[in-house]
């Protein structure tokens, strides 16, 4: 026989991994017991659930089933520890956070082995991706913590983090929560998925091994609907941190509403997986096989969607089916398996309906000869083609080994493709054409876009998000900001008076103060001007709404008088209904080009602006005066702070730029911030020119298009902006301004499909009802929780956390060499 026939007809033998030492460590420990204070202690209610094997069907162990007493005491316990964690050096924390990595290494074939027999996916997977990484993380974050004080200047830890995570990446996912929040001096109470908890107990006694303080870390097993849900509700709480699914993530965003507590959120996806003709195919096969059937599809950022230029999509269908035949599935701890089990018997029920609805639908599946193993939860891999685009298994996440396959004929079509669906969160693109990879790339609605790759992760490269697919960003700079909050920023009011409409101010400055009525007789034509005294009345101006560049009438035909602070009618401007708001999300969107100009055109836009301003500062302060009572110097230094505010913010136009991460690989990660796109806006009723152009000047910078309402008490400051508007070549749409009563039209802008983001600076209960109604599309939402911002500070009123908000971060991979 020759070599080549003995290649040809060679089977893979089996090579298991020894189950014995994890079996072992599981046997010598259950029941196991809930990680509270550095103290393994026993569930409030004394109950245990099973944890199963996926690969047999069998009881692995069983471990704690935490009750909301529990909660109470994990956080309790989380509060204490707070006090001094957060105040330790960077340095002290990051030893700590360094020990954990080291341990995390001695410790590495067991967690790999345990991670296997309790989640049902490959050793080759927890052994060589899922556990390096998971190292990787801490060591990374323990840099950030010894440069915390140098490199987050003005920034504290948030508080108590209550972090829930999946069962698709059990320590991993853990990780990626608790690496940042430690190395920021925050505090965690976790909760693992009831299927897979045996990782995160063995971490818990990582964090006894390395001396950690008690309470820093604490880890909670059982039910969701038991801990989940006390974390979230928990007043203790001062952020909370969740993977999983978009529903879940829906419904955790409505409870969250109002109560003041940070929110992330990383949940469903159909990412695309665009090819075109150029590519290689071979490279493309091998890549499928990653995007999809890598931990059994149970993946958030799967490439489940097969998008194929129409000219090469027979042959590559062709490769892959054959290259389906040769997968291997069965016991996860045989280094030779490529699939493994499903997590739960409920998890295989449902991937087996949406499979039989796609073809009910009248999709064409098709899966390899060979059979799965009838112990255990196994699902085949699935290839389906002919499938339309708007099909329920091209729209809705699987969570499985089930790619659909759809073709194209242009790039455009690529990406509209791959842009129609509900979710953002990564994509891959696969062409020898560098130029049209990365032309392709940013057009993408993704968080993540991998060129000619897939699936690559590291802790230098933000992971996250864009629509249905969640908020907030894991890994990266970028990440440790879901872990921060500026020094300044208090559960309390700052003791500090803010000017608003109706309250005096003493005067600071060289002009003398001018009454409201003295400014109605300025306006009247009363004043003596060069020895003349005219007789004649002001001419009537009557704002109108500012929607696509026009000034047009409101739909309701109804007027908002606007008063000063002695109650006399100073003028009226529009009541705004919900059918303006639709016009004006109309209108920003169609001015959707705004964000593919040139950062230098932007720029010189909102100099402009400024310039126009400043032409007519002495009438801009006047109007201030007139609303509010204050001062004229008070006035005149809120409109010179605005114009100073255009500046800055054309300053940061072409120069925020983004980074570009060199993760252990031959190759880069471009990390690029993005507009969001539409932005609705509630300004603040204190400093009403300052606080609009405060909110407006940094999301139009980076390229947003924008529907805002101004201070409801004092608006004419921002409908005397048309003009100016107007006249600084600003394209129509850009902004766009709706005025009347703010909370409703907040309430409405909130619960728009079409808008991306909403910001509301207001009341508690207005911040509350913004973020419920938020959860309709999963928009980003950022509100003042009732807390006044000084906004003639310019920390407080200007700088990066503007910008942070005004844009979302994508990581681009290039993988580069022959």
């Amino acid at each position: 026989m020759s070599v080549k026939e003995i290649f040809e007809t060679m089977e893979y033998g089996p090579a298991p991994e020894a189950a014995a030492p994890g079996l072992a460590w599981i046997q010598e420990r259950t029941p196991f017991n809930l990680f509270i204070n550095n103290q393994w202690v026993k569930p409030a209610g004394g109950q245990y659930i099973d944890s199963i094997n996926p690969a047999t069907g069998k009881r692995l162990a069983q471990v704690a089933a935490a009750t909301g007493a529990d909660v109470d005491a994990a956080v309790a316990a989380a509060r204490a520890a707070f006090e001094t964690w957060s105040k330790a050096p960077g340095h002290v924390r990051a030893r700590y956070i360094y020990a954990i990595a080291r341990h995390i290494q001695k410790h590495a074939r067991l967690l790999a082995v345990l991670e296997s027999l309790d989640n049902g996916k490959p050793i080759r997977e927890t052994r060589d991706i899922d556990i390096p990484l998971v190292a990787r993380h801490f060591y990374y974050h323990a840099g950030w913590a010894q440069l915390m004080e140098s490199e987050l200047p003005g920034y504290q830890s948030v508080g108590v983090v209550g972090q829930i995570i999946p069962w698709n990446f059990p320590l991993l996912m853990l990780a990626w929560k608790i690496a940042p929040a430690l190395a920021m001096g925050n505090t965690v109470v976790l909760k693992p998925a009831r299927y897979t908890s045996l990782t995160a107990l063995k971490f818990a006694e990582i964090v006894q091994e390395i001396g950690l303080p008690p309470g820093v870390v604490n880890i909670l097993t059982g039910e969701a609907s038991q801990v989940g849900e006390a974390l979230v509700q928990h007043p203790g709480i001062n952020k909370i941190a969740f993977t999983g699914s978009t529903d879940v993530g829906r419904s955790i965003r409505r409870a969250t509403a109002g109560s003041g507590k940070k929110l992330s959120l990383e949940l469903g996806g159909k990412s695309p997986f665009i090819v075109f003709d150029d590519a290689d195919l071979d490279s493309v096969v091998e890549g499928v096989v990653d995007a999809i059937w890598f931990n059994q599809g149970q993946v958030c950022c799967a490439g489940s969607r097969l998008l194929v230029q129409e000219n090469i999509a027979d042959r590559l269908i062709e490769k892959l089916r054959e290259r389906m035949e040769h997968l291997r599935i069965g016991d996860p701890l045989d280094k030779a398996v490529d699939i493994g089990a499903i997590v739960s018997p409920g998890q295989l029920k449902e991937i087996q309906r949406l499979v039989n609805t796609g073809v009910e639908e009248g999709a064409v599946m098709w899966q390899p000869s060979w059979a799965c193993p009838t112990e255990g939860y196994f699902f085949p891999p699935t290839l389906f083609t002919n499938v339309s685009p708007a099909t329920t298994i091209a729209q809705v996440e699987i969570f499985g080994p089930v790619l659909v396959s759809m073709t194209f004929r242009t790039p455009a079509e690529a990406v509209e493709l791959a842009n129609n669906t509900r979710y953002g969160l990564a994509a891959s693109v696969w062409s020898e054409n560098i130029n049209l990879a990365l032309d392709v790339a940013p057009k993408l609605k993704a968080g993540t876009v991998w060129i000619n790759c897939t699936n690559l992760f590291d802790a230098t490269s933000g992971f996250g998000g864009y629509r249905e697919s969640g908020f907030g960003r894991e890994g990266g700079k970028e990440g440790l900001y879901e872990y921060v909050r500026p020094k300044w920023e208090t559960l309390e009011a700052p003791a500090k008076e803010f000017h608003i409409a109706g309250e005096s101010a003493s005067t600071n400055g060289s002009k003398p103060a001018v009454s409201a009525d003295e400014d109605r007789e300025f306006e009247g034509g009363e004043q003596l001007l060069d020895g003349y005294t005219p007789m004649l009345p002001a001419i009537d101006r009557t704002p109108k709404m500012f929607i696509g560049g026009k000034q047009t009438r409101p739909d309701s035909g109804y007027s908002r008088d606007v008063y000063d602070p002695q109650g006399q009618v100073i003028g009226q401007v529009g009541e705004g209904n919900r059918k303006d708001i639709r016009n004006a999300v109309e209108a920003a969107h169609a001015a959707g080009g705004w964000a593919a100009g040139t950062t230098h055109n932007r720029a010189q836009i909102l100099y402009y602006i400024a310039e126009n301003l400043s032409v007519r500062e002495d009438e801009f302060a006047r109007r201030i005066v007139q609303q509010t009572g204050r001062s004229y110097a008070d006035a005149a230094a809120e409109v010179q702070a605005a114009i100073s505010r255009l500046f800055s913010y054309a300053a940061w136009a072409d120069k925020y730029e983004g980074a570009v991460h060199r993760p252990p690989l031959r190759g880069v990660a471009l990390a690029m911030p993005e507009a969001i796109g539409v932005i609705g806006m509630a300004c603040p009723e204190e400093y009403p020119l300052l606080g609009f152009v405060s909110l407006v000047a940094p999301a139009i910078a980076m390229g947003n298009t924008i529907v805002v309402i101004p201070s409801q008490v004092a608006p004419l400051s921002a409908t005397d902006c048309y003009q100016v508007l107007e006249t600084s070549d600003l394209p129509a749409g850009v902004v766009n301004i709706v005025t009347g009563d703010r909370d409703l039209l907040s309430q409405v802008l909130a619960e728009h499909d079409d808008v991306d983001a909403m910001w509301y600076f207001g009341p508690a209960e207005g911040c509350k009802r913004v973020e419920l109604a938020s959860a309709g599309n999963m928009k980003r939402t950022w509100v003042s929780y009732g807390h006044p911002r000084d906004w003639m500070d310019t920390v407080q009123g200007e700088g990066e956390e503007f910008l942070r908000e005004a844009t979302q971060v994508k990581n681009v991979w290039v993988p580069y060499g022959e």
